[in-house]
């Protein structure tokens, strides 16, 4: 069974910084695009990152360039989202998502196969 587990989400103040971490299980990690998506509250799932099988590449959607950064340890089967500069518009749950066999330019939710629960970020002004 392939599992996806977000943490570290939480509280912060506008201009902090937090790590999202995503855990995998049950699935040859290095066979994946891992891709980051959010949700705010009565708002559509949007794509904000992925990041290519052995993490030489990476594509980050234009609202969070420059502030938000995807890396990816295939030894652990573990995907990270670095969030720097935070804004209180980056309230969202955050949702990491996998796909076999496709590209991180890839950026619409059913190109995705699985999916985490998410982690609520919240950010205060």
């Amino acid at each position: 069974q392939v599992l996806l587990a977000e943490s570290g989400g939480g509280l912060v103040q506008a201009g902090g910084s937090l790590r999202l971490v995503c855990a995998a299980s049950g699935l040859t990690f290095s066979n994946y695009v891992m891709g980051w998506f959010r949700q705010a509250p009565g708002k559509e799932r949007e794509f904000v990152g992925a990041i290519s099988r052995f993490g030489k590449s990476t594509n980050i959607a234009d609202s969070v360039k420059g502030r938000f950064t995807i890396s990816r340890d295939n030894a652990e089967d573990t995907v990270y989202l670095q969030m720097k500069n935070l804004k209180p518009e980056d309230t969202a749950v955050y949702y990491c998502a996998a796909q076999s066999g496709g590209s991180m330019y890839f950026t619409a939710q059913r190109q995705y196969e699985t999916w985490g629960q998410g982690t609520q970020v919240t950010v205060s002004s």
